[in-house]
């Protein structure tokens, strides 16, 4: 952390108290980071299975860091027990701060904060959107608290990527902007960069053109999916091709992200193509379920890759590819926001 955020995390009004809704792959992350922070966590699922899907996948992130050597064992223990995951959204009431985490779906998140807003007691607390494009102000106009109300846009995995996102809409108060950078740079220690409240914001307004062209050149039969990728990570050295990020991403994501771009700003590279959406619709969203632009051992975590594409011909053209060999390390190298 900067010195200017250290001393900003002392000045402002304490947020010990923290809660996220949604537990999938961002919300148990932002979860974690937050209880290894030392921060008490509360974090709201829909229904008990999700709820116990959602602890058992911090577990196990708790569990690999402890195994990487990144933490002892009873610190991610420690951790773990910071950690009160339950289906009672009235649980936020003692909230500093609550950061919703739920599906990259606008409609969803208009209910969650309008809901935060009648559950979430303390008339300064910070609600915070974890939205990856939906325009904050929008988002915000659900509440009463509109001042209070900015965008805090994690990456995925977040215990491992250190960029946020602050995003202030045109109703944020510059105190609650100076609570959230002090909270994200000074007590998560994480890395933040101020974005405009535009669609995208600026790492995905960069990034998703770029994975929807890949997209399109699968898609046209130009190249294979497993070629696009080996040509970005061997010869621009990214860590992770196009294809393998949008699998990491979820390929639902990745076409909602588009979505809110092409409405917002209607021009062709924005506009999701036709194999995305007709992917989406079959229900091989990537990693998560195991199937998108390649083929995965194991779901539900960002590890445990098998394959991805044939190598020419007609498989070099579908949309579902043969298995070919990436790491399993790359997911934890490079990724974007699975909501």
């Amino acid at each position: 952390m900067t010195a200017a955020a250290g001393r900003a995390a002392e000045e402002l009004p304490g947020t010990d108290r923290v809660g996220v809704v949604g537990c999938g792959l961002m919300g148990s992350g932002i979860a974690e980071v937050c209880a290894r922070a030392g921060l008490d966590v509360v974090v709201a699922e829909t229904g008990r299975a999700a709820a116990d899907a959602g602890l058992e996948r911090i577990t196990r992130s708790l569990a690999r860091a402890s195994a990487a050597g990144k933490l002892t064992a009873a610190e991610a223990a420690d951790a773990a027990a910071r950690i009160t995951v339950t289906t009672d959204l009235g649980r936020m009431a003692d909230r500093d701060l609550v950061i919703e985490a739920v599906a990259e779906d606008e409609l969803a998140k208009l209910d969650v904060l309008a809901r935060l807003d009648s559950v979430v007691e303390r008339p300064d607390a910070v609600l915070a959107t974890n939205t990856s494009s939906l325009p904050v102000v929008r988002l915000a106009a659900a509440t009463s608290r509109p001042e209070r109300v900015i965008g805090l846009h994690f990456f995925n995995p977040v215990p491992v990527l250190t960029l946020v996102e602050l995003v202030p809409s045109l109703l944020t108060a510059e105190g609650t902007v100076r609570r959230a950078e002090a909270f994200a740079a000074g007590v998560l220690g994480k890395q933040v960069v101020r974005a405009r409240d535009r669609a995208g914001f600026i790492v995905n307004a960069l990034l998703v053109p770029y994975l929807l062209a890949a997209v399109r050149m699968v898609e046209a039969g130009a190249a294979s999916a497993e070629d696009v990728d080996r040509g970005m990570t061997l010869g621009c050295a990214h860590p992770l091709g196009p294809l393998a990020l949008a699998d990491l991403i979820g390929l639902d994501t990745v076409r909602s992200i588009a979505r809110s771009m092409y409405a917002e700003h209607p021009e062709p590279l924005y506009a999701p193509p036709p194999l995305l959406s007709r992917m989406v619709e079959a229900g091989l969203l990537g990693r998560k379920t195991g199937r998108g632009f390649h083929v995965y051992r194991s779901t539900g975590d960002a590890m445990g890759k098998d394959g991805g594409t044939g190598g020419s011909g007609a498989a070099g053209r579908t949309a579902v590819p043969a298995p070919s060999t990436h790491s399993p390390a790359d997911g934890r190298l490079h990724g974007e926001q699975p909501t």
